[in-house]
């Protein structure tokens, strides 16, 4: 009878348990450290709302960003939680494709985000994503390196000639170190988001006030040339296909002498946790060209937003709330310590003395979240190294495909460069934007 008491226990446990756990939420991430770092401490949301399970989709970003955009335009109703990025935020809102977030409850604190960074995830004032983290772009370099080769990282910030000239001096093919990690692997969010940021600080851009591309300029001749010739001579083998994660781990196990990409990084870099070369990290400003304004550093956020057609959206809001408010920072210092909270939201973070104290890339990467939109062509995108209009995705991606060829030897740059200029005049002229 024992036995049986105790299956009887264990099945009302278990139907308890289930009737319970009304609503189950899907969530599509993107598979970044933060984001993974969040799945592991859910058990702090779940105890709170055990009327809620969560179903996690973790996508690489260029799969997750396909998957996602085809299930909100056709409205398949997969997921109830989208990691998108400030790039989709407005142009999905408009279309009506998201939901407003609008019961994130009092301890939100929508006031507390940066000014940038709100407006960015806002659509006439309201929030129609809330911000995981967020980013500008900067150097990473070893510490060591430099001062063996006698190099000193210019005060102020470096520019792309100083980084060229550095990055090939300490290249170290025999030992097994790259002068310098940059993306390579196409994707519009992928390598664009660097070349792009490059473009900039050169002066180029993609499209004149009427829409026409500019790739057969010769600032842009002159920036594809540079980035190219850099990664063929100083970057690692198969540079073509490292994005950001395959160059964060380059890095951490000591294989890059200098690494620019996305601020975020910056935690990872510095975790002896994580990373090999953790003490020898040095930080640095996003270069420029000649002292120019532009430093092409872009922002970013990755976001947590509900597509319309989620059913579950006021579950959706408790679980985005908790996962995006300052409580959940503090649970992340709890763990892991101030240095790896995710960075780049809110006030109430470069306020911190602890997190000062504790994340030496605090300061610098607030500023350059700051300054972000310097020396950037406003009416088309401002302070991002995207073009917000729906076809960028698609055209984006596409010249992605080209730089990533020349990187790889299979183009030279004068011919990604003219195929570039075609493919984009094409489809900007299918889209009626040049009449």
């Amino acid at each position: 009878m024992r036995k049986y008491a105790l299956l009887f226990g264990a099945l009302s446990s278990l139907m308890s348990t289930t009737a319970m756990a009304e609503t189950v939420l899907t969530i599509a991430t993107v598979n970044n450290g933060d984001m993974i770092r969040m799945q592991g401490l859910t058990d702090d949301f779940t105890a709170k709302n055990p009327d809620i399970q969560l179903n996690w989709v973790t996508l690489e970003e260029n799969v997750l960003r396909e998957r996602v955009t085809t299930d909100i335009a056709t409205k398949g109703g997969q997921y109830d939680i989208l990691t998108i990025g400030t790039y989709e935020t407005p142009i999905w809102a408009k279309n009506g494709w998201l939901l407003p977030l609008d019961k994130l409850g009092a301890d939100y604190d929508a006031d507390d985000l940066l000014p940038a960074i709100r407006e960015a995830v806002s659509v006439d004032g309201k929030l129609y994503a809330s911000p995981f983290y967020a980013e500008s772009s900067l150097v990473m370099y070893r510490k060591d390196l430099f001062e063996k080769a006698g190099l000193k990282m210019p005060e102020g910030g470096p520019d792309w000639k100083f980084i060229g000239e550095a990055a090939r001096k300490i290249d170290d093919k025999a030992n097994g170190i790259s002068g310098i990690c940059l993306r390579g692997k196409a994707g519009w969010g992928e390598n664009m988001a660097l070349v792009t940021g490059i473009a900039n600080a050169y002066g180029a851009k993609w499209f004149d006030e009427n829409w026409k591309p500019q790739f057969d300029t010769d600032k842009w001749k002159e920036a594809a040339a540079f980035y190219v010739n850099l990664l063929r001579d100083a970057g690692p083998q198969g540079a073509s296909s490292n994005g950001f994660n395959e160059n964060l781990a380059l890095f951490q196990q000591g294989k890059c002498g200098m690494w620019m990409d996305a601020s975020v990084a910056a935690s990872f870099v510095s975790n002896p946790k994580e990373s090999t070369v953790a003490d020898q990290v040095g930080y640095a400003l996003s270069p420029n060209v000649g002292g120019g304004e532009s430093r092409g550093n872009w922002l970013w956020a990755w976001t947590l937003a509900i597509p319309s057609s989620s059913t579950k959206a006021d579950a959706a809001q408790k679980f985005i709330s908790w996962a995006t408010d300052k409580a959940y920072l503090n649970l992340v210092a709890s763990k892991e310590g101030w240095a790896n909270v995710p960075p780049g939201t809110r006030k109430s973070l470069y306020d911190n003395a602890q997190y000062q104290k504790e994340a030496p890339f605090a300061a610098i990467t607030l500023d350059a979240i700051n300054a972000a939109n310097k020396g950037k062509p406003q009416a088309q995108y401002p302070a991002w190294g995207y073009i917000i209009i729906p076809e960028y995705q698609s055209i984006g991606t596409s010249v992605g495909q080209l730089f990533s060829a020349a990187v790889a030897g299979q183009l030279s740059v004068d011919d990604a460069l003219a195929q570039a200029q075609s493919v984009t005049t094409r489809e900007m002229t299918r889209a009626g934007y040049i009449k």
